[in-house]
């Protein structure tokens, strides 16, 4: 099989599971799922959440937030890299305009490490929650028309992936962050 047959075969995959163009309950469930892996959303969810949340929950946070920071440079590298252009569509401006290429899917990216994260440091009913939901924000930008599916799968691994590798480097992490603070951090 050809490259060529495998992009095709990604195309027809995804168009077949795109709803953006089809108003009715599916596709205002795949907006939401779509928008929940926002990244700014995140950031002020967590930013906002340690100021009133126990040392507990502030450790989770604050992982989480340099997590995802850390995430977003690898996924921009690889998609300035990779260079592939988002399917054809209309939903997605702000997606499409501050950020036209597709490969890997920085959602998908996301909410993977953000389950992984909190498969160690979250509470159980939460990280279940979250594995959930995780592969629901990929199919959903799909769903919209702004990622292949090649661009979730991809990025869901590559999510795992640098989750799996923060969660061992976030003790020293957390250390150095303390100490160039000054303060504790929980």
């Amino acid at each position: 099989m050809s490259l060529r047959s495998i992009l095709e075969l990604d195309a027809r995959l995804s168009s077949q599971l795109r709803v953006a163009e089809k108003p009715g309950f599916l596709r205002n469930l795949a907006v939401f799922f779509a928008h929940s892996g926002d990244s700014w959303f995140w950031a002020a969810a967590l930013i906002i959440g340690w100021f009133f949340s126990s040392s507990a929950w502030k450790q989770w946070e604050v992982v989480e937030f340099f997590g995802i920071l850390g995430l977003a440079g690898v996924v921009l590298a690889i998609k300035f890299l990779v260079r592939r252009e988002r399917p054809a569509g209309e939903w997605g401006g702000i997606y499409r305009n501050t950020d036209p290429h597709s490969f890997p899917s920085g959602h998908a990216a996301r909410s993977f490490l953000i389950a992984v994260v909190g498969t160690l440091l979250a509470p159980p009913w939460l990280a279940t929650a979250l594995w959930l939901w995780a592969p629901l924000v990929a199919l959903a930008r799909v769903a919209m028309g702004v990622h292949y599916l090649s661009d979730v799968v991809a990025g869901a691994i590559l999510g795992i992936i640098v989750g799996l590798v923060g969660l061992q480097i976030y003790p020293p992490m957390v250390d150095w962050l303390v100490s160039l603070i000054g303060l504790p951090l929980w």
